[in-house]
């Protein structure tokens, strides 16, 4: 091999921190494993041709560039928990020749390397970074494994070991035993077309059918505080931070209000409040009138908001439960005229700029941003009881 042929198969992996994590019979084999997390661009410019599974949704040979849920799972992690990446996303293994590690610069250099599981996050992080990825965002970091082995039949059978998945998760098991049924049903009232998802193995935004878990988020965040109360397992019933951040919890929490009669008054509101809770949803997630607020974390086309961020979002639906009422049949929101989406608008954009420091993610998670529009409203609530 030439010194040009050389150098061009060599790899720089810059790194927040890397251990030797190899087995003893890893040394015996003249084999090293290394494991660490570093910046996440570290890995946009690997090669993967050592993997079984390529990007799917740019695989050649493909007649649909469809996200798989897999890959709307990983846009919505970095969209939204981008901090948490490296704990909510699997990481990447990467296999390779040889490998030489500077510590000092923190740094590797890498013979051959190539992803061998994780080509789906390697994917989903190269469009982050060149459609969506800005100064609001903090750079996330990735977990990483390193393989360093010349055992060209070894590294074939570890591709096909690591992409074995097991996709059953809550909302399969929550499909699979009907909790699902009757909030869709009472969906389907309101939007006839629609289909809640009900397993992994569907698409979100096919055919009508619309993301479940997303559903459940959002109407956690619009059920009354009263109703909250009653339901024992929330400690701070006002603290409606874990609608947005915490989206498996909201989904095991729905599955305890099917699930356990004591909680049926709780279970009756919320399948009230579903549906009003997805139209606020569609509502605000495309609202016109965030148009000259300098928000920059809006995505905008043509002049016109084209996305919310869902941070921005979830403090505005909150805010709204206030107004939800019981009329002696059903939930419905009673929201007063006088209470305008411009006045939301500047307090949201207040909460924005001073609380979260310009991070729609900040937002998301922050109790002063949610209490700040939490006052606005239950002020307008109050005023409207009085009359």
């Amino acid at each position: 091999m030439t010194t040009a042929e050389a150098a061009a198969t060599l790899f720089a992996f810059p790194y927040h921190n890397c251990r030797n994590i190899s087995s003893p019979e890893d040394t015996s084999a003249s084999r090293k494993v290394y494991a660490g997390t570093a910046p996440a661009r570290s890995v946009l410019e690997l090669e993967d041709n050592e993997n079984v599974r390529e990007y799917l949704v740019e695989a050649k040979g493909k007649q649909k560039k469809t996200p798989t849920l897999v890959h709307q799972a990983i846009r919505k992690t970095l969209k939204d928990n981008s901090p948490l990446f490296s704990i909510l996303n699997g990481g990447i293994v990467i296999v390779a020749r040889d490998a030489e590690v500077d510590d000092k610069t923190k740094k590797m250099t890498l013979l051959k390397p190539s992803i061998i599981n994780g080509s789906q996050t390697q994917g989903e992080l190269r469009r982050f970074y060149a459609e969506t990825f800005n100064e609001d965002y903090q750079e996330p970091s990735i977990r990483y494994e390193i393989i360093v082995t010349d055992d060209d039949d070894l590294i074939a059978e570890i591709s096909i070991a690591r992409n074995f998945q097991n996709d059953v998760r809550a909302l399969s098991i929550a499909g699979r035993r009907g909790h699902i049924d009757a909030l869709e049903a009472r969906m389907i009232e309101h939007f006839p077309d629609v289909r809640l998802q009900k397993s992994e193995s569907e698409q979100n935004d096919k055919e009508g059918t619309l993301d479940t878990e997303k559903l459940v988020q959002v109407t956690f965040a619009a059920l009354p505080v009263e109703m909250m109360e009653k339901f024992k397992r929330q400690s701070d019933p006002e603290n409606k931070v874990f609608s947005y951040s915490q989206k498996t919890r909201c989904l095991k929490l729905f599955q305890e209000l099917v699930e356990k009669p004591e909680n049926k008054e709780v279970y009756d509101c919320f399948l009230d409040v579903a549906p009003i809770a997805w139209q606020l949803y569609i509502d605000w997630k495309q609202h016109q009138g965030f148009i000259g607020t300098g928000i920059r974390s809006i995505e905008r086309e043509d002049r016109k908001v084209k996305e919310v961020p869902d941070g921005l979002i979830f403090p505005i639906i909150a805010a709204h439960s206030v107004f939800m009422r019981h009329n002696g049949m059903r939930w419905r929101m009673e929201r007063p005229t006088v209470l305008t989406d411009a006045d939301l608008i500047r307090t949201a954009t207040q909460a924005y700029q001073e609380i979260a420091n310009h991070n729609p993610q900040t937002m998301g998670k922050t109790k002063g941003c949610y209490s700040l529009l939490m006052s606005v409203t239950s002020i307008y609530a109050r005023l409207t009881l009085q009359q």
